[in-house]
């Protein structure tokens, strides 16, 4: 698999999933995790996309294949844009690209999309987090009894009831490889920023995909996407709070259509 070598301590690893014509010269679209996940979470997202689009799903730092071999981890808002701005240039040099992240992935989004719009073509948001999220117990739970049991205490409310019972198994396994060091360098970040001032400063296609839950609910999202001046909301049906793992393929249909909406000549 295609490892982007950083630095003499960090390699990014990203998987490209192309099942497009040979012929043609797909649009990219980059996937962004979100907390204690990688580039797996994405996995039934892939075959949406891939016959007509270049996909793209990286591990950010400190996650999955994304590990320094020595030294500190290094987790703030500078080097995880450069990063995926690597990540883009090796990809998609001389096109933009969309983004779509997942729950705390949004705040990575918005930073480089506000930036470097010049990037980013469409923005799209699955249940985004994008300010720091009630986080009570969970660091002293990480150290006390490791990132498993962290997955599997809180997994009810992010997957809901629906999911069946190797449907948790698999998501804890997921979340539960990320290093403890990882997870509490991310939510010192996270604990650090509040994106939705800069909602406004968003002047590409953005989608907000949420559901309505006790953790995020429509209200929040409907909040947030009234600040983007080009934005729009869809809401699915769902339970838990995760949408993009409860309801992968209906957030696919629905971020599908949107980005057929904004392709790269119609802007």
């Amino acid at each position: 698999m295609p490892l982007l070598e950083q630095t003499a301590d960090l390699g990014i690893f990203y998987q490209v999933d192309d099942h497009t014509d040979p012929w043609t010269n797909p649009e990219t679209i980059i996937f962004i995790h979100g907390f204690t996940e990688n580039a797996a979470a994405w996995y039934a997202w892939v075959p949406h996309f891939s016959r007509k689009y270049q996909v793209v799903r990286y591990d950010q730092r400190g996650f999955g294949q994304s590990l320094p071999t020595k030294g500190p981890l290094e987790l703030t808002t500078h080097h995880l844009i450069n990063d995926l701005q690597n990540v883009i240039e090796r990809v998609s040099p001389h096109q933009k690209v969309h983004l779509v992240t997942g729950k705390s992935g949004a705040m990575t989004g918005i930073e480089i999309a506000r930036t470097l719009p010049q990037k980013i073509q469409s923005l799209c948001m699955i249940s985004p987090a994008i300010k720091a999220p009630n986080i009570d117990g969970w660091i002293a739970h990480m150290q006390e009894f490791g990132l498993a049991s962290w997955a599997r205490w809180t997994m009810g409310n992010r997957l809901g009831s629906k999911m069946p019972t190797k449907g948790h198994e698999w998501w804890i396994n997921l979340m539960g490889q990320t290093p403890t060091k990882t997870a509490i360098a991310y939510l010192n970040w996270v604990a650090s920023i509040n994106q939705e001032p800069h909602l406004k400063e968003l002047t590409i296609p953005t989608l907000i995909v949420g559901n309505d839950t006790a953790r995020r609910g429509f209200a929040e999202f409907n909040r947030y996407v009234q600040q983007i001046p080009n934005g729009q909301l869809e809401m699915i049906l769902a339970d838990g709070y995760h949408t993009g793992a409860v309801a992968p393929d209906d957030c696919a249909a629905v971020v599908k259509a949107f980005i057929a909406k904004h392709p790269l000549d119609s802007l």
